[in-house]
């Protein structure tokens, strides 16, 4: 018995040594020459007397003062064979260890940093005799589970000890707190903090600092504030000024910039300055909330306490007025920073170039350019902008001549700036713009004449760019490591570009092996490119593998899956993306809000999409005219025009001028429901603007009057667009087509026209005609009489396309298709597919699904099962809606093991049924008798939010009550009540005889 307790505490050191790699012992520093002999002999001498000592007291039969002298010791021990060869001698001598000497020989373990060791102690002797209690062992465990990284069980045995009522020790809240700052668990910090405050504990200056930094970090002011104030009134400390600035920086980032500013007052009442940052971080809030006024106000307040302005405090004020569009007052301070000895930087330049590119005036913006002094290089950023620009402008001449002098100047160009070229260059040429690029970063950057180098890699046999690129890339590598990482990067996009996403791939890793780190937009390239690609987890999973190397997610990764979420339909997991970017104490950027709430608005989910762009409000994002625009078109789509008009006029209030876009997302959506008077209020102003109609306005008003059935207005209004000479553009043939197809599919919206409606109309009319009608030929005439009509203006709107040197385009053939389908032409449907494919245009999923819909329509549904697995073999997996469309199909023709199985596909590949297919499929299952897979059905539709009709309710109550499923006919019933509908007569009758 007493060779196996002892042999337990030997092996537990022996593994401990043995494991001495990966768990370092404290090593006691050696005692001077001189003392060794006489300090270990002393040692040895009391520890002799000790034994001796304990030996008499078991003897006497004095257990409890033996093991008292046994703590002793092991406090007193040096060393952890020390502490062991105590514990051994206990149980040599048949006495176990009570808690308090597992509490002292645990601690000491501690001490020399043996966690494993404990652990196994602990497992062994003490949690499973029961004595885990003892609140020494508990707080040695917390410290001991810490050092282990295992942070729940440390946590756990943290809460056992507050539940007992007993206050952890400084080394146990040291050791929990710092694990959860570790993690950046901040909030969770919070809690331990103030559980730990309200029992009366003070943490120390130490650990209230650090938690309100991380706080801070995260955006948690408010528990920041809440700890600051605990630290101040409660544990009566004194902030430092370091301390200080964390919050008032906390509240800078996050917007609270009132809040910052107040803290002057209390930081200067403490004998602490302000100094020029602090103010200068109050100003950029101010600006970027464009309040002006207070932020010059707290310019003058730091002229008059003695700072001097520089570079950085005009910068944030001409960017401030610039923003606002106040150029005036920019110029101002641009002209007082020669009065106070400072002279315009690369930065200033860029502000105001980037303004004038913003407001089309690139003639400004290129003499701004060349007017930059000689001992100043203007930045690729600059350049990049005005390129840009100039692109949009079409002035490619220009573009040319202005990229020769960026690198005439010495200019490295960047990645942003070559995908900027790369989205303009010609298909194909992806890789000799990259090449071209390349060449200009190992000139200018890396000081080598990249041409001998380019010359003997193209004199190989195959005359291979990819190899020459790569040759190009290994001579970078060596000369600048840091621009290796942007040369990759931008032959990674081109290839991406390309198509070649698997040489991209192949990239990477040589990349890596060479020692080159890819930087964050390369890993941004290369998920995009598989989302495009349809391989969304390989996606997700190069997301993962980016975290894993250090590298953290920014708002662009987070837009990419954002907006693949969206394509899917998946919003649920898209909000949960906005909530993660959240808690890791980011701020989503404004295009990830606007993608959202265009989907929202797509489905017709108003409220939702209203309180989305609250959200991004109560954000302090800075908004654009491009978000408020998408909020405009979701308010008149769903026919909220009132809302559209007020966030019209908040719009301007917020200094942002609306633009063309702006006026006809507003105009459309008025004419759209019938306020054509309001709509004519609101082009008169756009004309009072200097905005001239577009082909982009009259497309939507064409297509407003299409869809209320007003052909003979709509092409009215096409006819004045071509005598006013605006081109049609592929969206307007697109609206053409697909108002005339929906003409002849039989649903048509007859337009009533009174008198106060023709009034508008005309008014409307006089309105977009600009100037005196020039005759012109109408090359589109319409006949409405049959479907032969159809038919010809079809073929009319193709050979239009090609007479404009338009590419045939999927979407218009795609509208001709479907109103063959509609009509129950299938051949001639199948005969556009055709066409179609002669023209080069590949078919996608839509085609396809109007194809499947037609077959539905004529009865075919083994034709639709058919072309549906078709689609897949061809390489277009299904999507939401074809899915959908099938399992409709089924449903209607009674397949029902077939849409169950469907249902079953859809669901694996992530995709789910939208209400109108659960419905037919809910309804056909209660008509078949089918109660288990009915309520299945219904428990799916009530998970998405989806409530049945109460048709389709009260027929399944009826059939579950029928099958004696009693308590799932309860479930249905109370779900009535819950969106208040009432069962019918008959189900109540039903109801009566069961419940």
């Amino acid at each position: 018995m007493i060779t196996r307790k002892r042999s337990k505490f030997f092996l537990l050191f022996k593994a401990t040594r043995r494991s001495a790699t990966t768990c370092t012992l404290k090593r006691d520093p050696p005692p001077p020459p001189n003392t060794t002999s006489v300090s270990s002999s002393s040692s040895s001498d009391h520890k002799l007397l000790c034994f001796s000592l304990v030996e008499q007291l078991l003897h006497r039969g004095l257990m409890s003062s033996a093991q008292k002298v046994f703590q002793r010791m092991i406090v007193q021990s040096t060393s952890v064979p020390d502490a062991v060869s105590i514990a051994d001698f206990a149980i040599v001598r048949g006495m176990d260890l009570d808690l308090g000497g597992y509490g002292a020989l645990i601690a000491k373990l501690i001490e020399f940093d043996q966690p494993q060791m404990v652990l196994s102690l602990y497992h062994s002797n003490i949690a499973a005799t029961g004595m885990d209690r003892d609140p020494n062992i508990l707080n040695s465990m917390i410290i001991c589970f810490c050092k282990l990284g295992k942070f729940d069980d440390a946590r756990t045995h943290f809460d056992k000890l507050m539940s007992m009522e007993y206050v952890p020790s400084k080394f146990a809240r040291y050791a929990i707190l710092k694990d959860l700052h570790a993690q950046e668990r901040f909030l969770e910090a919070f809690d331990y903090f103030s559980r730990l405050s309200d029992a009366g504990v003070n943490m120390g200056f130490w650990l209230c600092n650090i938690l309100i930094d991380g706080l801070c970090y995260k955006g948690c002011l408010k528990e920041a504030m809440e700890v600051f104030d605990i630290m101040q009134n409660r544990m009566q400390l004194q902030p430092t000024l370091h301390l200080y600035k964390s919050l008032f920086y906390g509240l800078c980032k996050r917007g609270y910039v009132i809040e910052a500013e107040s803290l002057f007052t209390e930081i200067e009442s403490q004998g602490f300055f302000i100094d020029k940052m602090m103010y200068t971080s109050v100003m950029k809030g101010y600006c970027k909330e464009k309040s002006m006024k207070m932020a010059m106000r707290v310019c003058l307040r730091m002229l008059k306490m003695g700072f001097e302005p520089d570079n950085y405090t005009c910068n944030t004020l001409i960017h401030g007025f610039v923003k606002m569009g106040l150029y005036d007052k920019a110029r101002v301070v641009y002209n007082q920073m020669n009065e106070w000895g400072l002279q315009p930087d690369v930065i200033t330049y860029h502000i105001m170039i980037s303004n004038y590119c913003k407001e089309r005036k690139l003639d400004c913006a290129l003499t701004l350019l060349n007017n930059i002094s000689n001992n100043l290089t203007p930045s690729v950023h600059s350049y990049t902008v005005l390129i840009a620009a100039l692109y949009k402008e079409n002035r490619l001449t220009e573009v040319d001549e202005l990229y020769k002098k960026m690198l005439d100047n010495g200019v490295v160009p960047d990645h942003v700036l070559s995908f900027v070229l790369m989205k303009k260059c010609p298909k194909g040429q992806e890789l000799q713009l990259s090449y071209m690029v390349l060449q200009a970063i190992a000139k200018n950057g890396c000081g080598f004449d990249p041409l001998p180098l380019s010359t003997t890699a193209t004199e190989n046999p195959s005359g291979d760019l990819n190899l020459a690129i790569e040759c190009l890339l290994e001579k970078i590598v060596k000369s600048n490591p840091n621009l290796a990482n942007v040369a990759f990067g931008i032959y990674i996009i081109a290839l991406c570009e390309a198509g070649q996403t698997d040489i991209a791939f192949l990239c990477m890793d040589k990349m890596v092996s060479l020692g080159c780190k890819p930087l964050l937009f390369t890993f941004n390239t290369l998920v995009n490119c598989l989302c495009l690609e349809g391989l969304f987890e390989d996606a997700k999973l190069l997301i993962e593998l980016m975290e894993d190397s250090g590298m953290v997610p920014d708002s662009a990764t987070y837009l990419i899956i954002v907006t693949e979420y969206c394509k899917r339909g998946d919003l649920g997991s898209a909000f949960d993306v906005l909530d993660l970017i959240e808690a890791r104490g980011m701020i989503a950027s404004v295009a990830i809000y606007d993608t959202i709430i265009k989907r929202l608005s797509r489905e017709k989910r108003i409220i939702e999409a209203e309180d989305m762009f609250k959200r991004m409000l109560a954000s302090g994002l800075d908004l654009d005219e491009v978000v408020y625009m998408t909020m405009i078109n979701a308010y008149s789509d769903n026919g909220r025009t009132f809302e559209a008009r007020q966030l019209f006029e908040r719009m301007i209030e917020n200094s942002i001028q609306p633009g063309l876009r702006s006026y006809t997302a507003l105009i459309s959506g008025l004419v759209k429901i019938g306020m054509t008077d309001k709509g004519c209020m609101y082009l008169h102003r756009m004309l009072g603007d200097g905005f001239v109609p577009n082909a982009v306005l009259y497309t939507s008003l064409v297509n407003c009057f299409l869809r209320k059935g007003d052909f003979e207005f709509a092409f009215r209004l096409v006819d004045l667009m071509e005598r006013n000479q605006i081109e049609h553009d592929l969206i307007t043939y697109i609206a053409l087509v697909s108002g005339f197809c929906r003409h002849m599919t039989g649903k048509k919206r007859w337009y009533v026209v009174n008198r106060g409606s023709e009034r508008a109309r005309e008014m409307l009319f006089q309105l977009l005609r600009q100037r005196t009608p020039v005759p012109r030929e109408n090359n589109i005439r319409v006949s409405f009489d049959s479907l032969e009509g159809m038919k010809c203006f079809a073929l009319k709107v193709m050979r239009k396309v090609k007479e404009i040197q338009f590419i045939p385009n999927l979407y218009i053939f795609n509208c001709i298709i479907f109103g063959f389908c509609a009509t129950g032409r299938l051949q001639d449907a199948y005969d556009h597919f055709e066409m179609m494919q002669r023209e080069g245009v590949q078919a996608n999923q839509v085609t396809f699904t109007i194809l499947i819909n037609g077959h539905i329509r004529d009865g075919d549904i083994d034709n639709a099962i058919r072309l549906f697995n078709k689609m897949s073999a061809d390489g277009f997996p299904p999507d939401r809606i074809a899915y959908n469309t099938l399992l409709k199909g089924l449903s209607q023709a009674g397949r029902l093991p077939d849409a169950l199985s469907i249902l079953y596909r859809m669901q694996k590949s992530g995709f789910f049924a939208n209400k109108a297919a659960y419905e037919n499929l809910l309804r056909c299952l209660c008509a078949s008798y089918s109660s288990n897979a009915a309520f299945k059905i219904f428990v799916e539709m009530i998970g998405h939010s989806y409530f049945p009709r109460p048709y389709s309710l009260n027929r399944l109550i009826c059939i579950l009550c029928e099958d004696k499923n009693l308590h799932e006919a309860r479930m249905v019933l109370d779900t009535m009540h819950k969106i208040g509908k009432f069962p019918s007569k008959s189900t109540k009758e039903l109801l009566g005889d069961k419940f």
